[in-house]
């Protein structure tokens, strides 16, 4: 399954005060693992970068100057990132972005929306309904999924993405890496696998409540809609009732 990790700054709130994209950020991966490409454009505005906005991102509007415009890189992101899933945390406030500088197009160019190129998963609302009433903001999230966001002083398209990446991967249960030790990694080294010792005594068996099981198949709705109906689980369960009937 073919993802995109996907984030924008921009010159303010707004699109339809005529606020733009300033700097687009986007990692791919396929079936959960990174495959070395990245998209990340800084962009020419034409128009002043609001104080608020400044303050949050830091991309002046002298850096701005010198960038390419959204028309110069457009064909090239669509390229990117169609037929992918593209990532998005609070993916309303990037989508309508994009779709409003899909519109300043030349007549040329052809009608593009993004709902045209790709799907969308916002995993803003997937925190939500994760972790109601908590705050889930992309800090928020790092710090409770233990993902290292201390380099962040100021928001970046590239830098954001990467950071949601690790958030989505431990949000939907995955590994986004496998941690060597450093003897590990030297070459020629093979790592020995030693096997778990069992304490003594007999196993405890806890069963899970009706409260426990009705969340259990709250997140596996969740994981399913992410993973496109491939939830490993599920097919744990198939199998299991099949063998059970026979």
């Amino acid at each position: 399954m073919r993802q995109v990790i996907f984030d924008t700054e921009t010159t303010g709130l707004e699109p339809e005060q005529g606020h733009r994209i300033i700097e687009i950020g986007a990692i791919e991966i396929v079936n959960r693992r990174r495959t070395g490409r990245q998209f990340h454009r800084y962009l020419c505005p034409d128009r002043e970068v609001d104080p608020g906005a400044l303050q949050v991102h830091g991309l002046t509007n002298e850096f701005l100057s010198n960038q390419p415009r959204f028309t110069d890189i457009a064909r090239e992101l669509c390229e990117f990132i169609e037929r992918s899933e593209l990532i998005i945390h609070n993916a309303p406030f990037d989508v309508a972005f994009l779709d409003a500088e899909f519109r300043k197009l030349p007549a040329e160019a052809g009608a593009v929306r993004v709902e045209d190129l790709c799907s969308v998963l916002d995993t803003l609302a997937m925190a939500r309904q994760l972790h109601p009433g908590q705050r889930n903001s992309l800090d928020a999230l790092c710090k409770r999924y233990s993902v290292d966001n201390s380099h962040r002083d100021l928001h970046g398209a590239l830098l954001d993405a990467d950071l949601l990446l690790e958030v989505y991967l431990a949000m939907t249960g995955g590994q986004g890496a496998l941690i060597l030790d450093e003897e590990s990694k030297q070459p020629g080294h093979a790592t020995t696998v030693r096997r778990a010792i069992r304490p003594p005594g007999e196993l405890r068996v806890l069963r899970a409540n009706a409260d426990e099981l009705a969340a259990h198949g709250k997140l596996l709705e969740i994981l399913d809609k992410a993973s496109g109906g491939k939830t490993a689980w599920r097919a744990f369960e198939s199998r299991e009732a099949r063998t059970a009937g026979k």
